[in-house]
């Protein structure tokens, strides 16, 4: 085989365009959550069900992306980053649409009902949940230009500051979650013990979705250290 086909081959099958590609899917599906909990607060059945589609059928092309890149992966020398890494970044990303999905299957699967005075700080708690993927997608998004520059420079530091954001807004999501789940138990004399678990569930799976994001950002700044 010529070499200029062999080079040609290699780079066709770079990880990092179907890697973005994911995020974009991820986040996405995403995206979907807060239409997902919208419905829930008007009680909206036929709203929820759809959201939930939107969401399964996302995260399922995530998967197949996954699959995809995974299989494909190269285990060439030359890659300009470890394998290893890629697949840690490729897991963590993932996390996100299946968390996604899990709170989708909850909502529909059990009668949820929020409990009083609890659905304005709700729907700002998930909305700045999707918020901190949104900023983990533009991040990844930017491999490309961290590609061109070599993991270095200006392009380096101005991930390094995306980062930093990214952290700080996961931590505001925190908060928000503590502060959702003391409303929550305030009302455990009024609600079932199943009830309130399921709540509580809900409320840490929604932080998950920050959470996994801020490790998605993390996992490519330790990319840039390395």
């Amino acid at each position: 085989m010529k070499t200029g086909t062999t080079l040609t081959s290699m780079f066709a099958r770079s990880p990092f365009k179907p890697l973005q590609k994911h995020m974009e899917t991820v986040n996405a599906c995403a995206q979907e959550v807060p239409g997902l909990f919208d419905a829930l607060i008007a009680d909206d059945k036929a709203a929820l069900e759809k959201a939930k589609d939107a969401i399964f059928a996302k995260e399922e092309a995530a998967d197949e992306i996954k699959n995809e890149l995974r299989m494909h992966l190269p285990n060439s020398l030359f890659m300009p980053v470890d394998r290893r890494d890629l697949l840690e970044l490729l897991d963590m990303q993932d996390s996100i649409a299946d968390t996604a999905q899990d709170i989708a299957g909850l909502l529909v699967e059990r009668d949820m009902t929020v409990p009083p005075g609890m659905a304005d700080d709700l729907s700002k708690f998930v909305r700045r949940c999707v918020d901190t993927v949104t900023k983990a997608a533009e991040i990844i998004g930017e491999i490309d230009d961290l590609l061109a520059s070599g993991f270095r420079g200006r392009e380096a530091i101005e991930v390094e500051t995306m980062v930093d954001e990214l952290s700080r807004l996961e931590s505001e999501t925190d908060r928000l979650g503590m502060s959702l789940s003391r409303q929550l138990f305030k009302h455990e004399d009024t609600m079932s013990a199943v009830s309130v678990m399921f709540w509580y569930q809900l409320i840490i799976w929604t932080g998950d979705l920050a959470d996994y994001a801020e490790k998605s950002g993390n996992r490519l700044r330790l990319l840039l250290a390395r």
